[in-house]
């Protein structure tokens, strides 16, 4: 059995959840909507304030599919009550972000500034020049768009210059050895 599949999931007040004949799930909160598709070998069950998984056999695929289900639609849950942030940090001398208007400006190091769209939901909040918030809904989606962010000047194991995330411990190496 399943130890995350079989638990329950409790669908807070003013969230709303609707699962249709396609196995298509559309969970409404104060957030925002998110919809998602099921695989069709899972029953998506709604018993009053809870939403409950079960899978049809006891196959290895339907067993890996049952928590998979219960951890999205989670997930989903989640995301439009409280909603998701990944903070980031920069580090290194002349590297800053900013916010112009709906774009987030990265000056890394590069010869020209690096620009991401707020766009999918998904919102930048820069409290000062060396950090990075992005919040939005959808887990994945918030995920994907501080790794790209990441991306674009991973930190360096000598100095430590770079984006990384806030609590991200960076393996260290001496550099050349002295005489």
């Amino acid at each position: 059995m399943s130890r995350i599949g079989i638990k329950p999931i409790a669908v807070p007040a003013g969230v709303d959840v609707n699962v249709d004949d396609a196995n298509v799930i559309t969970v409404k909160g104060p957030l925002g909507t998110l919809t998602q598709a099921v695989h069709p070998k899972m029953a998506v069950k709604i018993n009053g304030a809870e939403i409950v998984v079960e899978r049809s056999s006891e196959d290895k695929e339907d067993k890996s599919l049952h928590g998979l289900t219960r951890t999205l639609i989670n997930n989903m849950v989640e995301g439009v009550t409280k909603g998701f942030t990944k903070e980031l940090e920069i580090n290194g001398v002349g590297y800053r972000a900013q916010k112009q208007g709906k774009t987030l400006v990265l000056n890394l190091g590069h010869s020209h500034p690096i620009n991401f769209e707020e766009e999918n939901g998904v919102t930048f909040d820069v409290p000062n020049a060396n950090s990075i918030i992005v919040k939005g809904i959808n887990k994945q989606v918030v995920g994907e768009i501080a790794a790209q962010i990441r991306d674009k000047r991973p930190p360096e194991p000598y100095l430590g210059k770079g984006v990384k995330y806030v609590g991200e411990h960076i393996r260290r190496k001496t550099g050349k050895a002295g005489k």
